[in-house]
């Protein structure tokens, strides 16, 4: 009854959402404020119906309901209770309804939060925002419907894919889809403005809480995906260059380049077709990393689904939504003049140059990711493009990106002067340089490492610049302190988000000087690795609650003092049938040992060891980053909208 109950909400769901769709915009179109009226209450109606569709299939896999064919798929009764939980929305039918719910709840975040639009606009949004769920309703309902029923039922499932048992993973896609859906909202704000044919300073206060909301939560599911790899699949790296990865990684380009972007229509109603485009091409890149993962084009251990029919209606939404804007785009864009005049150097200027490299990595990663299945369809030739491409055509443009952002924040509006800035910005680049040379000193002239440590550096300490010149501590010291209580959260939030950049920074470049090496140990043998001896205790074998395992026992000693026990794990999933790897990792925040067991071989134990220095600081430095956007969301400036421009005072 509860699976029916479920089917039959998503089925209301579609229905309000092409009443959503219509009503709205039409009324818009007819100025008609009746039907603009409709707008809130069909986006809370739609979320009401989405909500007790995703409650329906939590309680299915909570009770381990095996006559619905999606438990049975991806559950089993001796599963822990949160993997039965997170198992609802690790498979493609559960991570779709997962996705609907979070449009449903960004289109009712925009009624009860947009009382500040103009009553047209926000019922065009909504409108907006009620056909891209309309589209992915109806996918749901009539390709992947998750409350499928079997029968006879089986006396079990069949479980979830083991290396998805992880609270890592958990919440992942939950973060990811916050940020690719949050995106919609900025698509839905420039289609709804190119159908009313104006774009001003007022909306890009409208559209920037929307896109910066959309890149934390961005920011925080890429973070928990690399780290995830990290620790979950043994792999000993951060980032592979993966095509599902690189699917998240566009849209976070594009949203970047999108929130910087808005900065100038709001301030200097400037860049406004830029804006709208970039707004139009974030969601697209959302939607086409969806339809990568979900069509089975491309292969990763990420993907969820090798289904090349759901793959094509994928396709053809896609098709639907960027030809349709683009189109839109088109025919709207010669009309949204600039009115906003800058030189080239001024912080306007530094804006448009964030937004063109941001731009030029993304057509980078999508070329690169995109060629291997082109190049199949074209010349039948199988090819792979691997992290020594990415790595070598990324780097030209992200150096000249991370040089620029201090000096761009220093360069005040409509014209600037670059000696000017970097003057205020000498200590910066002193520690920069000192860094850089301290690492090349250090550690033997790896030449990459310690640029990419000096360009940290710049990052961290052009951060703190910006603020010791808002609050002017060496030129007026005694109002320092009353500058900086009165300097906006945004400005903070700026900073720290360039400073959590530049900490992530010096985690990869700390792991471009990490080593590693594969031994096998036989109990009471060791091996010494980056000063350490690591010394195989034995192999024992142990129960989990839906897995048995063969653990190795590995302690950790510096200068004949342990410094941890490590005890990384091959686990047997039975209900399954799969092995994993569980690394075993000891960190101290400024390196990681890790340890990855294999096959066994002859009595010893196969054992990949890993020492990555500031490996943690990739992560920690995501988290900063998010930590400054939600400081800069909580500016109240951000969420108001823009005055009206005053009239011209007509002397008596």
């Amino acid at each position: 009854m509860i699976p029916e109950l479920g089917h039959f909400a998503l089925a209301l769901a579609c229905v309000l959402a092409l009443a959503q769709a219509v009503l709205p915009i039409v009324g818009a179109a007819r100025r008609d404020p009746r039907w603009m009226g409709t707008a809130a209450p069909l986006a809370f109606g739609q979320l009401i119906a989405v909500g007790v569709a995703f409650g329906a299939l939590l309680w299915a896999f909570a009770v381990n309901d095996t006559t619905v064919s999606n438990v049975v798929a991806n559950s089993h009764s001796a599963k822990p209770l949160i993997y039965k939980f997170s198992g609802s929305w690790g498979n493609h039918e559960g991570s779709m309804v997962l996705w609907v719910l979070i449009l449903s709840l960004c289109g009712a975040a925009v009624a009860a939060f947009g009382r500040d639009l103009p009553t047209a606009l926000k019922a065009r949004v909504i409108g907006v925002l009620g056909w891209v769920a309309l589209g992915f309703l109806g996918f749901v309902i009539f390709t992947s419907n998750p409350f499928d029923r079997v029968w006879p039922p089986p006396a079990d499932g069949r479980g979830l894919n083991p290396v998805l048992q992880d609270p890592g993973l958990a919440m992942h896609p939950p973060m990811l889809y916050l940020g690719y859906v949050g995106y919609a909202v900025t698509f839905a704000f420039a289609v709804a403005a190119l159908l009313e044919g104006r774009v001003d300073a007022a909306w890009g206060r409208w559209v920037r809480p929307w896109a910066l909301a959309a890149w934390c939560f961005l920011t925080l599911g890429i973070a928990l995906g690399s780290w995830w790899a990290y620790y979950e699949l043994g792999w000993g790296g951060y980032w592979f260059w993966d095509p599902v990865e690189n699917s998240s990684l566009l849209p976070w380009l594009a949203g970047t380049a999108l929130l910087h972007s808005a900065i100038v229509v709001e301030k200097r109603d400037a860049l406004k077709i830029w804006t709208v485009l970039l707004a139009l091409l974030a969601f697209t890149l959302s939607l086409l990393g969806t339809f990568l993962v979900r069509s089975g084009v491309l292969n990763s251990v990420h993907a969820f689904a090798n289904d090349p029919t759901r793959g094509t209606v994928i396709l053809v939404l896609l098709m639907v939504y960027v030809a349709g804007s683009f189109a839109l785009f088109a025919w709207r864009a010669p009309k949204l003049a600039p009115t906003g005049i800058f030189a080239p150097i001024s912080r306007e200027g530094a804006l448009v140059l964030n937004n063109l490299l941001l731009c030029s990595i993304a057509a980078v990663v999508l070329a690169g990711t995109l060629w291997p299945m082109f190049a199949d369809i074209l010349t039948g030739a199988k090819i792979s493009v691997g992290p020594p491409f990415f790595n070598t055509a990324t780097a030209p443009l992200a150096i000249p990106l991370v040089v620029a952002m201090p000096i761009g924040a220093m360069l005040p509006w409509k014209r600037g002067d670059v000696w000017a800035a970097l003057q205020r910005l000498w200590w910066a680049a002193a520690a920069a340089l000192v860094v850089g040379f301290l690492f090349l000193a250090a550690l033997g002239y790896p030449v990459w490492p310690a640029l990419g440590m000096a360009m940290a550096a710049w990052l961290i300490v052009g951060a703190a610049a910006d603020i010791v010149d808002r609050i002017a501590l060496f030129r007026r010291p005694a109002q320092a302190w009353q500058r900086a209580r009165g300097l906006p959260r945004a400005a903070w939030g700026a900073a720290l988000a360039h400073a959590g950049l530049g900490v992530t920074i010096a985690g990869i470049a700390g792991m471009g000087v990490a080593t590693d090496t594969l031994v096998a140990l036989k109990a009471g043998e060791s091996t010494r690795l980056a000063g350490y001896e690591w010394r195989m205790e034995g192999l024992s074998d142990v129960t989990g609650p839906n897995f048995t395992a063969r653990r190795a026992t590995v302690t950790v000693l510096q200068d004949g003092q342990v410094v941890t026990v490590l005890t990384p794990e091959r686990r047997t999933f039975q209900v399954d049938r799969q092995t994993t790897t569980e690394a075993a990792i000891h960190t101290n925040a400024m390196r990681d040992l890790y340890a990855v067991l294999g096959e066994e071989r002859d009595g010893a134990g196969v054992l990949r060891l890993h020492h990555n220095p500031l490996a943690p600081w990739i992560w920690f430095g995501a988290v900063i980053m998010a930590l400054g956007g939600g400081l800069s969301l909580s500016d109240r400036r951000m969420r108001v909208a823009a005055p009206a421009p005053k009239a011209a005072t007509v002397p008596a």
